[in-house]
């Protein structure tokens, strides 16, 4: 795949269009707007929107539109997922010639059967670990029509390895604790992980700056950067806001658009759980005031994990 590799920091945020922006999406995208500004880079604004079942009409404007009110806009025109298939087909099959992609006939029902004949049983609330039913080495389809593709995740090295800005050294065994994951969907969907490593080589992002829940995709996207020979960005990883239940404040369980009737409380909010000092004056000012004390302390320190 041929890739302009970019000399200077490129940085982006990427939201899923499932609804409004909420106070644990502010802090991801105050926290890359800040990271880009800091090292006087570009930052660029991508909607995610690859999932669209789940996508809300609308909310893609009105996150654009909540982002601009915070100040925060996107330096180059914003993209959108759902109109870039051809470059995911294209690192498909790329993948495919290289022999580390493979067509699934398997449905859920047929990976829980094989991995509970293997005597494996799924960690409750984890995915189930797909066992290679369908590996070219394994048999392949044996006769059942194709369903989805999945990415062939190489034995070697058996553990993935490497260093978040905040949360510092990383590691995990992909085969093990992941499997061979899906690349395109049974229902023709291009799943999260080819497309976003894609995107960031064809936007040439030398720098990831999202949440905390996120982390763990990283060694899944290391693994196709590699197979696909395309350049590894430096990755910060933020905290989470937490919801009344104690768990990540999402959509999924419940969380309140942003209140953006006075754009710099909101914004106020964000910075803190950044570990930012409060900031006097307009959004402008106090976005300015941030960016200097990210360029005085080290995300590890702004941000500490506890």
């Amino acid at each position: 795949m041929a890739l302009s590799v970019a000399s200077s920091y490129r940085g982006r945020f990427a939201p899923s269009p499932t609804g409004p922006l909420h106070a644990g999406s502010l802090v991801a995208a105050l926290a890359s707007w800040l990271d880009a500004r800091a090292h006087g880079g570009t930052w660029i604004v991508r909607i995610e929107d690859v999932d669209t079942p789940r996508c809300v009409p609308g909310a893609d404007r009105l996150i654009l539109q909540q982002l601009a009110t915070c100040g925060l806009v996107s330096d180059e025109p914003a993209v959108w997922q759902s109109e870039r298939g051809a470059l995911y087909l294209q690192a498909l099959n790329q993948l495919v010639a290289t022999d580390r992609a493979y067509p699934c006939g398997c449905s859920r029902k047929d990976i829980e059967a094989a991995l509970h004949a293997a005597g494996l049983n799924r960690e409750r609330h984890h995915a189930a670990v797909y066992p290679g039913t369908c590996r070219p080495e394994n048999g392949g389809l044996q006769g059942k029509p194709a369903r989805a593709w999945r990415f062939a995740v190489p034995s070697e090295p058996a553990v993935m390895t490497w260093t978040d800005r905040r949360l510092g050294p990383q590691a995990q065994n992909v085969a093990r604790e992941v499997g061979d994951f899906i690349l395109r969907r049974a229902d023709g969907l291009w799943a999260y992980q080819l497309a976003v490593v894609v995107d960031d080589a064809a936007q040439g992002i030398t720098h990831v700056v999202r949440g905390e829940d996120l982390a763990d995709n990283t060694p899944r996207q290391i693994a196709l950067q590699r197979a696909l020979g395309l350049p590894r960005p430096a990755h910060l990883h933020t905290p989470l806001v937490l919801g009344a239940n104690g768990e990540k404040l999402s959509k999924q369980n419940g969380a309140q658009a942003l209140d953006l009737s006075e754009p710099v409380l909101a914004l106020h909010r964000a910075a803190a759980t950044l570990g930012l000092l409060a900031a006097p004056g307009s959004v402008p000012e106090a976005l300015a005031a941030w960016v200097a004390q990210w360029k005085d302390a080290q995300p590890l320190s702004l941000c500490a994990r506890p």
